[in-house]
């Protein structure tokens, strides 16, 4: 007999994140002899086909025009109905931003417990799900076990591989759920600058700390960005308690892994660096020797950034000419 009973069900707004979910879903169906659910509200067919390529026995479908902005009280109707038709003994979700207010929510209406940015998951011998989790600014793992069903957990893009996609049959089920009324409306929608997008998947990333002065001296940052083709960001206090720019990378904010991150004026805290622990190469510009970040650096240039900046812009322009 399964430990598992009930499906497992995953779900993300986030297509890359569902399918890393999915393989993960269908490594721990497999384990504990039970079937992986997906939900999807991508309207048409072809969305919930390709999750079932991608190891889904069935796929939950809400396809609603009232689900195209998101309302995290409508959203988490949906989830709630879909987990009340196919009472999963395992629901996994993807750690978006939008995915950690669902997750909280959904958790606290079933009274059940949330492991959340989880980086490995396992189902031992009582079919409780197991979680490790980056904990202390990442500097030690936590192991953690969930005793209420259904068990839950959020995880990080880039945690789990994801399958290539198989010819093979499933379900697809397609629901009606009375939604609430939003309390909050969408009155206008803009769309960001290339600068504050797409940090988890940038190859490039120029960083701003409080080592610049005013927010027009950001400028500096935006040539050396323009010059390297890469993706600005920042630590939290330019972000949160200045509101000179909109995302910022660490703890609370974007974790990131690209090939180059080059930090500017960034003294290297605990939070930030849990935030970048998985870029490739990282330059940093400080005018102390002192701060952390020349120490989690693999190159360090320790002078002014008013000074290195532009000699640095200068040069990069001269050599990719």
């Amino acid at each position: 007999m399964s430990v598992v009973e009930g499906t497992i069900l995953v779900y993300s707004e986030d297509h890359e994140i569902l399918h890393q979910l999915l393989a993960k879903g269908r490594e721990l169906a497999d384990k504990v002899g039970t079937n992986l659910s997906a939900l999807t509200v991508c309207p048409g067919d072809r969305g919930a086909i390709e999750l079932v390529e991608h190891s889904a026995d069935r796929v939950y479908v809400v396809d609603d025009p009232s689900l195209v902005n998101f309302n995290v009280e409508q959203y988490r109707s949906v989830v709630l109905e879909v987990v009340n038709v196919a009472q999963p003994d395992i629901i996994l979700m993807g750690a978006t931003k939008r995915g950690k207010e669902l997750a909280a929510r959904v958790a606290a209406a079933l009274d059940t417990g949330c492991m959340t940015e989880c980086i490995q998951l396992n189902v031992d011998d009582e079919g409780r799900l197991q979680a490790e989790r980056l904990t202390y600014g990442g500097s030690m793992i936590a192991y953690e076990v969930s005793n209420r069903k259904p068990h839950m957990a959020t995880v990080p893009a880039r945690a789990f591989p994801k399958l290539e996609p198989s010819k093979r049959s499933g379900e697809i089920v397609e629901l009606k759920v009375k939604l609430p009324d939003p309390r909050v409306n969408v009155v206008e929608t803009r769309k960001k600058s290339r600068g504050d997008v797409n940090l988890a998947d940038a190859s490039i990333i120029v960083s701003a700390g409080r080592g610049f002065k005013t927010k027009e001296d950001l400028k500096l940052l935006e040539e050396l960005a323009e010059v390297l083709g890469a993706n600005m960001s920042c630590t939290r206090p330019i972000a949160a308690d200045l509101g000179w720019m909109e995302e910022w990378i660490g703890i609370s904010g974007h974790k990131v892994s690209p090939k180059l991150y080059v930090a500017c004026g960034v003294s290297g805290t605990i939070q930030h660096a849990a935030g970048i622990r998985d870029s490739q190469i990282i330059v940093s510009i400080n005018n102390e020797e002192a701060p952390n970040i020349h120490g989690l650096s693999d190159y360090s240039i320790v002078g002014d950034l008013y000074t290195v900046l532009p000699a640095l812009t200068k040069a990069l322009k001269e050599k990719l000419k």
